[in-house]
């Protein structure tokens, strides 16, 4: 850590920036396999937040990795990297009182640990994308197994890099037998539930 420097605070307090919005801030981190529906549910539930006239914000693993990671591989050592990076900025998007969701791989748990570490209790929601390799694999929206599969991507999670599944998520989702809807309508209930919204 580079020396002399010294945290400022603010005059406006995070408290104060998630009054004036009328919501709680949090962090629904989704983790799964590629093609286990993060993106999608995360797209979905954001929009459905944004029509009740809450104040969101959407990182997303392919996007982040245009700009902010983009000097990162896919090296075990890059994925922490990574997800470290992506734990801050969501830090910090909470910190402004917003309600974030982010969709990674994220596929070891001390990473995601390390994320819901920087959250105050309850802050942090892990959401497990519970969705079987052959259907994530069936589907390959990128192609990307069809590579691994051909040794043409290396590090791939859940062909030659390992995926450590969540033991004790908030909220569990298959997209193998829900649909986009009801996935989103469980993560309604489950936030009305914690009230982190009021619908």
């Amino acid at each position: 850590m580079a020396e002399n420097i010294v945290w400022h605070d603010h005059k406006v307090t995070r408290a104060e920036r998630a009054s004036i919005k009328n919501q709680k801030p949090c962090l629904l981190w989704f983790t799964g396999l590629s093609g286990s529906g993060k993106s999608t549910i995360a797209n979905a539930l954001d929009v459905a937040l944004y029509q009740r006239g809450y104040h969101t914000f959407l990182l997303d693993g392919d996007n982040v990795r245009h700009g902010l990671c983009r000097d990162l591989g896919f090296s075990d050592e890059d994925r922490v990297e990574n997800i470290r990076r992506i734990g801050e900025i969501s830090k910090l998007f909470a910190d402004a009182g917003l309600i974030v969701l982010s969709a990674f791989i994220s596929p070891f748990a001390s990473d995601r640990r390390m994320v819901r570490n920087l959250f105050p209790e309850g802050e942090f929601i892990e959401v497990y994308l519970d969705t079987p390799l052959e259907t994530c694999e069936a589907r390959d929206p990128k192609g990307l197994y069809e590579k691994a599969r051909q040794g043409e991507i290396r590090h791939f999670t859940g062909i030659d890099s390992p995926y450590e599944a969540p033991s004790h998520p908030e909220v569990r989702l298959d997209t193998s037998v829900m649909s986009v809807d009801a996935c989103v309508e469980s993560l309604i209930t489950y936030m009305v539930f914690r009230e982190l919204i009021t619908r």
